[in-house]
């Protein structure tokens, strides 16, 4: 297999709350562990933000050639800023309505029923913010429940607070809950087509028509984690709706890593979103690859994006699945795999040897991309 020249990445990261340069100086983490793991020369140059789009670019070297990758930064740290800064209560209370909307709309029931793991973690957190109110309320409640005398109330409603706010929700933060209440809250506005959102995908949207009228690369790669597949969806649906002539000698890479769109899509007012699916996977253009991992409860495993979202008769994504214990050492798999949101990011995270995925490899390794095998050939896998 022939190296290739330039690459030009367009990247939707999922929903953690970092910035486009902090996801820049991971990815630099990420490259030195995959440069010690394939013996290939990394430079990752600093992040630049033009017009509101923020890249930077990764130099390769490979047995004489080199590789030059452009990776523009599709960051949403902005609305899940505004998600965050919201007061305690308002977070709760819109947390548990987004969790309601799920459930009416039949998200919940097709989660379970296609990937129960995952319906297993949308529930996750709200029954555990109901088991901390309701421990909280037996405090609270203890004088009637021992039929004590009411002055008692002084004491018990204190103490049930204290609880709930000083030493429960403070524990929660381990399990990331919060966070979780904001991802399906995100979830809720993408399949409603929120303003905010929808603002969001016709920005980027020509910001990338921007980008692709004068690049000239010789592989174009969109890559998405996560809930960052239905934005990257979003995107380069309406990027094709709107120049379809850009692609019309040339292929578009589309790769989802731990792609969460279904999270989105099973909503039953997500019918702009499904429609996008279909449009995508329809284009001659779209080469679509979707990256999937059975110890990542976080994603639909062995779910057809593309056909649950009502599009049997489009062309399938290749679901490629991979171990996350084949990129790392036994001790950093055996610390890891019980932290399920430290598993999730791993798509996206360094090796500590060579395996069938790695995400520098992918991005900005010497060779283009091939849904037929993660890594080429010609750079031997060690046993």
């Amino acid at each position: 297999m022939k190296p290739i020249s330039t690459r030009l990445v367009i990247h939707f990261p999922g929903f953690e709350p970092l910035s486009a340069t902090q996801h820049r100086d991971r990815y630099e983490r990420a490259a030195a562990q995959a440069a010690r793991a394939w013996g290939i020369d990394w430079v990752v140059s600093p992040l630049t933000t033009t017009g509101g789009v923020s890249e930077f670019s990764v130099d390769t070297s490979f047995d004489g050639a080199g590789t030059h990758s452009e990776i523009v930064v599709m960051d949403h740290n902005d609305i899940i800023s505004t998600l965050q800064s919201e007061h305690l209560l308002r977070r709760l209370a819109k947390g548990f309505v987004a969790g309601a909307v799920v459930i009416r709309e039949g998200g919940a029931h097709r989660f379970l029923r296609h990937a129960w793991r995952f319906g297993l973690f949308f529930l996750f957190p709200f029954l555990f913010i109901l088991i901390g109110m309701l421990v909280a309320g037996g405090i609270a409640l203890l004088p009637a429940m021992l039929a004590a005398s009411a002055w008692w109330y002084g004491l018990s409603l204190p103490l049930g607070l204290l609880f709930f706010f000083k030493l429960f929700l403070p524990m929660s933060d381990r399990f990331h809950v919060l966070h979780l209440f904001a991802d399906w809250r995100m979830a809720v506005a993408v399949a409603h087509d929120n303003a905010q959102i929808s603002q969001w995908i016709d920005q980027r949207a020509a910001q990338v028509i921007a980008k692709l009228v004068t690049d000239k690369s010789d592989e174009l790669l969109v890559t998405s984690h996560s809930m960052g597949a239905s934005l990257a969806i979003s995107v380069m649906a309406r990027v094709l709706e709107l120049r379809p002539d850009l692609f019309s000698s040339r292929k578009l890479v589309f790769v989802t890593l731990g792609g969460a769109a279904l999270q989105c899509g099973l909503l039953s007012s997500a019918k702009t979103l499904r429609a996008r699916v279909g449009h995508l996977a329809r284009h001659p253009a779209t080469h679509w690859t979707d990256i999937q991992c059975l110890t990542d409860p976080i994603h639909l495993y062995k779910c057809d994006t593309v056909e649950l979202s009502g599009h049997a008769d489009a062309p399938r994504p290749t679901i490629l699945t991979i171990r996350f214990k084949h990129s790392l050492s036994e001790d950093r798999y055996r610390k890891n795999k019980r932290n399920l949101l430290r598993m999730h990011r791993q798509y996206v995270l360094g090796p500590d040897k060579r395996s069938d995925f790695d995400f520098t490899m992918l991005t900005a390794g010497p060779f283009a991309w091939s849904a037929s095998h993660a890594q080429p050939a010609d750079v031997p896998i060690a046993a």
